[in-house]
């Protein structure tokens, strides 16, 4: 897959919150609400949790950053 210089990269990072832990993906807000929802939706499917889109970033219950990188880095063709 070629990769679009123009294209987005996505920041992935931990969160704690309220003892629990969130990976969000911020840095995609310019993508709009549309396929922000896309993305979460095959992302919570590929990874069997739940999530949701707030604010331009999409939030992904648990320490999923690993896996979230590696389908970023498939789908998406984002550099390593």
């Amino acid at each position: 897959m070629k990769i679009n210089p123009r294209s987005p990269i996505p920041k992935i990072r931990l969160e704690k919150r309220a003892g629990k832990a969130v990976t969000v993906i911020a840095g995609l807000h310019t993508y709009g609400s549309n396929r922000l929802n896309v993305i979460a939706k095959e992302l919570k499917s590929a990874l069997g949790t739940g999530g949701t889109v707030k604010n331009g970033m999409i939030e992904i219950q648990g320490d999923k950053v690993e896996p979230i990188k590696t389908w970023f880095e498939r789908s998406v063709a984002i550099p390593k």
